[in-house]
C-alpha cells in the first residue's frame, strides 16, 4: 500500500474488465424491527405535511473486496459513519458489506419488503460505495469478488443494475422520498480500456432524488486508506450531521455536491485539484422532507424576527433566476446565521447558474416562460419554480410536457425548455432534444445535441439508439 497522499495511492470508479474471482466475505448487521396552465389537476405538494414523522428506512451496502489488487479500502468506513450519522437523523439503517450477488439481492428483497409494508410517505435512504460499471447504457454495481475488469457478460451476469435491481425494484411513492446514492470507485486513474468513464446519466422516477459521486461519465476518486473517507461520502456524513435540521434532504444534496468539488479543488494533492468532483444529482422528488425529524410532543422551535420571516417569504416568492438570485444575496447577508441559510444557499448558486444561461443565444426561454399563471397544475408549478433555481430535471419535465407529438414545434417552447436543460446539465434532455431536431430535419444541430449529450455523460441504450435513429 502506498501512502495515500501519493497518485499512486488513489483510487476512482470505471468499468473496465478482465477476470472473476471468488474471494468473498459477508458481514450483515440488521437492526431492529402560466405558458403551461391547463397540464394537469391541481394537487398539493412540495411541502411534508405536519404530523408523525413518516419511518425512515435506509439500506447500506459496501463492498471492499475485489480480486486483481482491485480492493477499495475506504469503503467499510464509509459504511460504518454513513449508519452513525443516519441513525442520529431518525433512520432505522441496515447494512452489509462485502456481498456477492446472491447476498445482495436477499438484502435488498428483505429491504424492499420493509418499505413496502410502511407507509407511502416513508423516507428511504439506498447506498452503494464499491466498484461501479457501465456496461450497455446500463450502470453496474459490481459484486464482491468479481473483478471490475471482468468481461462485460461476467460484470452484468454476477451484479446489481441500478435501473432494474434497485430503482426498478423499490416501489414508486410520489407521497414519500426515496433517495439513492453511489459512491462508486476505480483503482486506477488511466483511462479505461474501453473508452467510457464512469457512470451513465439517468432520470429520477416520481418522488426518488438519485446521487452519484461525481458526475456521469467522469471518475470518482478516494484515499486509499482505511483510515479515510472516499472524498464524497466524507461530505455526505459531515453535512448530514452539521447542516441544519431545517434543511430538506434535496438542499442538503447539492450542499454535498458543493462541499465535495470545495475541498477536492483546495487538496494540497495536485492531481486531486485536476479530478475536482461535481457529483451528478437527478431529481424528481415532490416533499422537501427535513433532515431533523418531527419528534412528538417537541418543544417548538425559536419564533423567527419578522424582518427574518418577510425575506424568507420574498425569496420563496421569486421564480425567475435572476430574482431568485438576489433574494437569495440579501437574505445570506442579512440573516447568515439562519437555519435556513443552506438553503438560500443553494436557491442562489441554482439560480446564478440558471440566470447565466439565460443570457446564452443558444437557449431560447423567456421571462414569460416562469410564470405561474392561474390554474396551473401544481406539480407543474413546482417545477417552474425548481427549473428557476437551476434544477435540470424540473426544466426537461417541462419541456416533455409540451412536446409536439409530431411536426415542428409551433412557439419554440418545448425547444427553449430542453436547450436550457440541456445546458443545466440533462444529458437526457440534450438527446432528447436531438431526436427532435432529426425528426424535423435539422442535421446540424440534431449532431450537436447529441454531442452535447455524450460529453454530459449520457450514452443512449443500444436498442433506443438504433430504433430512434
Amino acid at each position: 500500500m502506498t501512502h495515500p497522499s501519493s497518485p499512486t495511492a488513489l483510487i476512482a470508479m470505471t468499468s473496465t474488465r478482465s477476470r472473476t474471482a471468488v474471494r468473498r466475505r459477508t458481514v450483515l448487521r440488521w437492526t431492529a424491527a402560466g405558458s403551461l396552465a391547463g397540464l394537469g389537476p391541481v394537487r398539493a405538494q412540495g411541502v411534508a405535511p405536519d404530523g408523525p414523522e413518516p419511518p425512515r428506512l435506509a439500506l447500506l451496502i459496501g463492498n471492499r473486496e475485489y480480486p486483481d489488487g482491485e480492493d477499495l479500502p475506504p469503503i467499510h468506513k464509509n459504511v460504518r459513519d454513513l449508519r452513525a450519522v443516519l441513525e442520529k437523523r431518525g433512520f432505522d439503517v441496515t447494512d452489509a458489506v462485502d456481498l456477492s450477488l446472491a447476498q445482495a439481492r436477499q438484502a435488498l428483497a428483505a429491504f424492499n419488503a420493509r418499505v413496502r409494508a410502511a407507509p407511502p410517505d416513508a423516507t428511504v435512504f439506498f447506498y452503494f460505495s464499491g466498484h461501479g460499471a457501465q456496461v450497455d447504457a446500463e450502470n453496474i454495481l459490481v459484486s464482491a469478488g468479481i473483478s471490475p475488469r471482468a468481461r462485460a457478460d461476467q460484470l452484468i451476469g454476477g451484479s446489481m443494475t441500478l435501473t432494474r435491481d434497485v430503482i426498478g425494484a423499490l416501489p414508486v411513492r410520489p407521497d414519500g422520498l426515496t433517495l439513492a446514492v453511489l459512491d462508486a470507485c476505480r483503482t486506477s486513474l488511466k483511462p479505461a480500456g474501453d473508452g467510457s468513464e464512469g457512470l451513465n446519466q439517468v432520470e429520477a422516477p416520481p418522488g426518488c432524488l438519485i446521487a452519484f459521486a461525481t458526475r456521469a461519465g467522469r471518475p470518482a476518486i478516494a484515499p486509499a486508506s482505511e483510515s479515510a473517507n472516499t472524498f464524497y461520502t466524507a461530505s455526505l456524513v459531515k453535512l448530514l450531521a452539521q447542516a441544519s435540521g431545517e434543511t430538506p434532504f434535496q438542499d442538503l444534496f447539492r450542499l454535498v455536491k458543493t462541499d465535495t468539488y470545495t475541498t477536492m479543488l483546495n487538496h494540497p494533492v495536485p492531481i486531486l485539484r485536476r479530478f475536482a468532483q461535481e457529483s451528478f444529482i437527478a431529481d424528481n422528488a415532490r416533499v422537501r422532507r427535513r433532515l431533523a425529524p418531527r419528534v412528538p410532543d417537541a418543544p417548538p422551535p425559536p419564533p423567527r424576527k419578522e424582518e427574518e420571516s418577510v425575506a424568507w417569504a420574498r425569496l420563496q416568492a421569486q421564480v425567475w433566476p435572476a430574482d431568485v438570485a438576489r433574494e437569495a444575496e440579501a437574505y445570506l447577508k442579512n440573516h447568515g446565521d439562519s437555519p435556513l441559510a443552506g438553503s438560500a444557499q443553494v436557491a442562489r448558486d441554482g439560480a446564478k447558474e440558471a440566470a447565466t444561461i439565460l443570457r446564452r443565444n443558444d437557449v431560447q426561454l423567456f421571462r414569460s416562460a416562469f410564470r405561474l399563471g392561474e390554474g396551473l397544475a401544481a406539480d407543474v408549478a413546482d417545477d417552474v419554480t425548481k427549473a428557476g433555481r437551476g434544477d435540470k430535471d424540473a426544466a426537461a419535465r417541462l419541456g416533455r410536457r409540451i412536446a409536439p407529438a409530431k411536426g415542428a414545434d409551433p412557439n419554440g417552447r418545448y425547444e427553449g425548455w430542453m436547450q436550457y436543460a440541456a445546458a443545466l446539465g440533462n444529458g437526457i434532455a440534450s438527446y432528447d432534444l436531438a431526436l427532435y431536431y432529426r425528426r424535423v430535419h435539422q442535421p446540424q444541430l440534431a449532431a450537436q445535441y447529441e454531442a452535447l449529450a455524450r460529453s454530459l455523460g449520457y450514452t443512449p441504450p443500444p436498442s433506443l439508439d438504433n430504433q430512434r435513429k
